[in-house]
């Protein structure tokens, strides 16, 4: 850690500088490989995000001014700074989540990538011409910033969340708020920095660190907020829409997932076998798209529930990149999955491997879930119904596709679904009426690309799609504009 360029306190940027909580409180940050402090991160309050909000708001009409082309170079500088310097920021979110270095510059290529998609959008912040049914008039639409908007990020994937959010709101001429997720603060510290050196002016990108009750709630409810985007779970989606919804302000959520994954009689079970386990196991099962409902045929379900068992049984848990999974991102995390998985157990469940905390010398420090299969959970059951953002997947029997395909629907959440089968027709159908927001066939139930929408339906969401163009919809305004001539004065 003493390599990386991080300050003592962990704090905030406001008005393009770094600062510490008005209070001076801070709290700590534990690593979790082994469960030791990494550093203190400022407490943040309402006093800090009322000075966050302010400067945003300052910087709000110079920003808004500059053509898109200009912001969006600008946005070219940030993402080729963060290339130059991927690595420092691997390390980081390394450091941080514990996922291993190369997973972690995966994510950092990912967020550079739709830092350049974003800003090339400068120079495609398309409205639209068309006619108008009264002679003399014409018809347009323009796009226009939403104001002073304020992104609430989560931590499981943290750099990927801060780019989808601060690229797209950027480029629509918006000035933002940040509010750090608490288990990743200097992941959004580092991307604040080189925002700050990249030349975006101060004030135009705010970073507020803190717990999400305190800071979190602050920018929720800030009347000079316009807009909220959040990503995180359904229960704090749902706070989050009636306080700001109060205010009528726009609000994206991008929420929980409870995503199937089905195995039909005719798929490529090794293919299949593969994606069940980086959908479910991969990066520790934090994932909102992660595969948490393994559906299959019942004429192949034994064999594949069988080579499932190997499979998971020789996965290397760790956080190097020779491991395919480390540990989850608290200990409150942790214990609530462990939870999940004993009260599954009581009503019947059958575990067939995994369902306690690694507690071995190599794990024992940790918050480390062992990678967890269960089986004869009811589809009504509260673990077939409620995610639990860890490496924990549940299986299921079905006699045909219909039944699969009820199945997948039969849930509050609605975000990513996937099947692996070799005939087109149920491809197809299963592409166009599963309940889902991403629909895949013969990979795995997660993969978006920087330039495709994502978003999901039910408690999954509420209908905005970030990032891909669709993001404009959220971080813009259309406007009409009606021209009409006087041919006499022509």
């Amino acid at each position: 850690m003493n390599s990386l360029r991080l300050p003592k306190i962990i704090g905030n940027w406001i008005d393009g500088e770094p600062r510490e909580a008005v209070s001076g409180e801070t709290f700590t940050k534990l690593c979790p490989v082994d469960g030791s402090p990494l550093f203190q991160v400022a407490r943040s309050r309402a006093g800090d995000v009322q000075h966050a909000v302010h400067a945003a708001m300052r910087a709000r009409k110079e920003w808004e001014d500059l053509t898109p082309i200009r912001r969006g170079e600008l946005l070219f500088e940030i993402s080729g700074r963060m290339a130059k310097e991927k690595t420092e920021i691997a390390r980081i979110v390394h450091l941080e989540t514990g996922m291993s270095l190369q997973q972690a510059t995966g994510e950092t290529e990912g967020a550079v990538a739709l830092g350049m998609f974003m800003a090339g959008e400068g120079r495609r912040l398309y409205g639209r011409t068309t006619t108008s049914g009264v002679p003399n008039k014409y018809a347009m639409t323009v796009r226009q910033p939403v104001g002073v908007v304020g992104l609430i990020v989560a931590a499981n994937t943290p750099i990927a969340n801060v780019a989808w959010k601060a690229f797209p709101a950027l480029i629509c001429g918006n000035a933002a708020v940040l509010k750090a997720a608490e288990d990743t603060p200097a992941t959004a510290w580092i991307f604040a920095r080189i925002a700050r050196d990249a030349g975006l002016p101060p004030g135009v990108l705010n970073l507020i660190q803190g717990y999400g009750e305190e800071a979190g709630e602050a920018l929720v409810g800030h009347e000079d907020v316009s807009l909220i985007s959040f990503t995180g779970s359904t229960q704090v989606g749902r706070r989050i829409q009636v306080t700001a919804g109060q205010r009528l302000a726009k609000v994206s959520l991008e929420l929980g997932g409870k995503n199937p994954l089905v195995v039909c009689d005719d798929a490529d079970l090794e293919n299949a076998a593969k994606w069940v386990i980086l959908s479910a196991f991969s990066n520790a099962g934090q994932r909102c798209a992660a595969g948490s409902r393994i559906i299959i045929f019942e004429d192949v379900y034994d064999r594949f529930r069988d080579m499932l068992v190997e499979r998971t049984g020789k996965l290397r848990v760790g956080p190097e990149d020779g491991d395919d999974l480390g540990p989850v991102i608290n200990e409150e995390q942790l214990k609530a999955m462990l939870e999940a998985v004993q009260e599954a157990a009581a009503k019947g469940a059958t575990i067939l491997t995994g369902g306690e905390r690694m507690a071995d010398p190599e794990h024992r420090g940790g918050f480390y879930m062992a990678p967890t299969l269960i089986e004869n959970a009811a589809p009504q059951d509260e673990i077939s119904r409620t995610e639990l953002f860890g490496p924990i997947t549940c299986l299921y029997r079905v006699r045909d596709f219909e039944e699969a395909l009820n199945l997948c629907n039969d849930s509050p959440y609605g975000l990513t679904a996937c099947i692996h089968t070799r005939s087109i027709h149920r491809a197809t159908r299963f592409c166009h009426k599963v309940q889902a927001g991403v629909a895949v066939v013969n990979a795995g139930t997660y993969g978006s690309e920087p330039h495709m929408p994502f978003g999901g339906l039910k408690n999954s969401g509420n209908g905005f799609r970030e990032p891909g163009t669709e993001a404009l919809d959220v971080y813009s305004e259309l406007k009409d504009i009606y021209i009409n001539i006087d041919p006499g004065s022509l």
